[in-house]
C-alpha cells in the first residue's frame, strides 16, 4: 500500500497499481495524473461518496475497488471508462445504479451488501460479463436483459427480496456457479437442533488454518482431542449468508468426501455461531488456487502442478459422489471449485466451503436446472485436472474423462448429465 504523501509528491508517476486507505473523504485529483500507466486502483476502506466528472481520464484503468466507502449511487462516470473490466463497490450505501453507470467492457461486477432495489436493463449490454455479485441488497427482480450476457458464469443473488428464480437463467450457456439463499423464493433451511453442542470455554484455540469471507477456521484442542473450529463472522459475504452455510454443512450428512461435523459451539463470548469439525491430516492440500483477477472465473494452478491418472479418477469419483448426495437433499453447493477441494498424494479428497450453498425444492420445476448448472462447474473442475496432467492424452481413461467433461460443459443445460449418471459412468 502506498501513502497519500507519495501521491501528492509525484513519487508515484508511472505506477500501474495504486492502493490507498487513509480515511479519504474526497477523491485525490492527483490520481488522474497517473492516467498514462494506472491499471488497478484500490481506494477501499475510506469515506468517499463521489468520483470526479473526469475520472474517465484514467483510460488504462482495468480494475477499480471502492469497497467500504460511503457511495449512495454507482458513479455514472464509470460508464465512460473505456478499459474498465472489474468494478467493486461492496459494502457501501448504494441505492441507485443508473442506466449509464456500467461500462460495456465489464467482466466482473461486485455490488454486494448495499441497498440496491433495481439493476438497470443496460447490464444486458455488458457482453463480456462473467461474474456478478449482488448478494445482500433489496432486489425484487432482475432485468431480463441479463439473458444477453452469454458469458456469465457466476452469479450471487443471495439475501435479496427475489420472489422467483429468473426464468432466463436457462438461457445462460456458461452459468456454473449460482447462490440464491435468503430470498423469499428459496427453500427455507432446516435448522438442526439435535447436534451436540460444545462449550466455547472448553475449547482452546491454536493457530489459524484458514480464513474465508464467512469465517475463520482454527486448529483447536478440547479434552485432549485435536479438532478444527470454524467461527462465522455473521455478516453478508459475497456468496451469501453465513447461517445458510452452517445449515447446509449440517444438513449435508455423512459422506467419505465431506469433513465430518462433530457439533456446534455454544456460549461464544460474542454470541457467534460456529462448527466443531474433525481435524484434517496436514498431508491434505488445496487442489487449486482461487481465480485471479486475470482468470476471473476459473481457478489457477501452480506451474509445476501434475495430477496423476489415479488422482484424477479418485477426485472425479469423489466429487461426483458427494455432489450427487447434496443434490439428493436439495442442496446446491454453489462453489464447486478445485480451490474448495482438499486432496492428498493418494487422491483422497474432501469437499468443503459451503459459503454459497443454497437449499432448493427437489420437487420444483427448477430442480433439474439448478443441478445441471452445478454439473457445468464439475465439468470445469474436471477440465482443470485434465489440463494439469502429463498422462498420455490417448489413454482410454483420459478419453472417457474428456467425454464426460464435454457433456458436463455443453451449452444446452438440460442436455447435461446429472450427478447420479456421472457417478455411473465413472464406475
Amino acid at each position: 500500500m502506498q501513502t497519500i504523501q507519495q501521491l501528492l509528491s509525484g513519487e508515484l508517476i508511472g505506477i500501474k497499481h495504486l492502493k490507498l486507505s487513509c480515511n479519504l473523504t474526497e477523491f485525490p485529483l492527483e490520481i488522474l495524473d497517473l492516467a498514462d500507466s494506472l491499471e488497478i486502483l484500490d481506494l477501499s476502506h475510506n469515506k468517499l461518496s463521489s468520483l470526479p466528472p473526469n475520472f474517465d481520464k484514467l483510460s488504462k484503468l482495468k480494475i477499480a475497488f471502492f469497497s467500504d466507502n460511503l457511495f449512495t449511487e454507482l458513479p455514472e462516470v464509470l460508464g465512460k471508462c473505456q478499459s474498465l473490466e472489474m468494478i467493486g463497490f461492496k459494502s457501501n450505501q448504494i441505492k441507485t445504479v443508473s442506466e449509464n453507470a456500467l461500462p460495456k467492457t465489464t467482466r466482473w461486477l461486485i455490488l454486494t451488501n448495499n441497498q440496491i432495489e433495481v439493476i438497470p436493463a443496460s447490464i444486458g449490454n455488458c457482453f463480456p460479463l462473467q461474474k456478478l455479485a449482488l448478494a445482500g441488497n433489496k432486489l425484487k427482480t432482475l432485468p431480463v436483459e441479463l439473458a444477453n450476457c452469454k458469458n456469465l458464469e457466476l452469479i450471487r443473488i443471495s439475501a435479496n427480496l427475489l420472489t422467483k428464480l429468473p426464468h432466463w437463467i436457462e438461457q445462460l450457456p456458461k452459468l456454473s456457479w449460482i447462490a440464491f439463499a435468503g430470498n423469499p423464493f428459496s427453500e427455507k433451511e432446516q435448522i438442526t437442533n439435535n447436534l451436540h453442542q460444545f462449550d466455547w470455554n472448553e475449547i482452546a484455540l491454536k493457530e489459524i488454518l484458514g480464513q474465508g469471507a464467512s469465517g475463520i477456521i482454527s486448529k483447536a484442542e478440547m479434552n485432549n482431542k485435536k479438532i478444527a473450529v470454524k467461527v462465522f463472522k455473521g455478516e453478508v459475504t459475497s456468496d451469501g449468508l453465513p447461517l445458510s452455510e452452517m445449515n447446509a454443512c449440517l444438513q449435508a450428512g455423512e459422506h467419505p468426501n465431506l469433513i465430518p461435523i462433530l457439533g456446534k459451539i455454544k456460549n461464544h463470548p460474542e454470541n457467534k455461531d460456529g462448527l466443531v469439525m474433525e481435524l484434517i491430516s496436514p498431508n491434505y492440500k488445496n487442489l487449486g488456487n482461487p481465480p485471479s483477477l486475470e482468470s476471473c472465473s476459473r481457478d489457477v494452478f501452480n506451474a509445476d502442478t501434475n495430477f496423476t491418472l489415479n488422482q484424477i479418477i479418485s477426485i472425479a469419483k469423489g466429487i461426483a459422489s458427494v455432489s450427487a448426495q447434496l443434490h439428493s437433499k436439495g442442496i446446491n453447493h454453489g462453489d464447486l471449485y478445485a480451490h474448495n477441494i482438499l486432496y492428498n498424494e493418494n487422491g483422497d479428497n474432501l469437499f468443503g466451503d459451503f459459503g454459497a450453498a443454497t437449499f432448493y425444492n427437489k420437487e420444483s420445476k427448477e430442480a433439474e436446472l439448478i443441478e445441471k448448472i452445478e454439473v457445468r462447474a464439475y465439468g470445469c473442475m474436471l477440465d482443470d485436472l485434465l489440463m494439469n496432467t502429463n498422462t498420455d492424452k490417448h489413454d482410454t481413461t483420459i478419453k472417457i474423462l474428456e467425454e464426460i467433461k464435454d457433456n458436463c460443459m455443453q451449452e444446452n443445460i438440460l442436455a447435461r448429465p446429472n450427478f447420479y449418471s456421472i457417478c455411473k459412468q465413472l464406475l
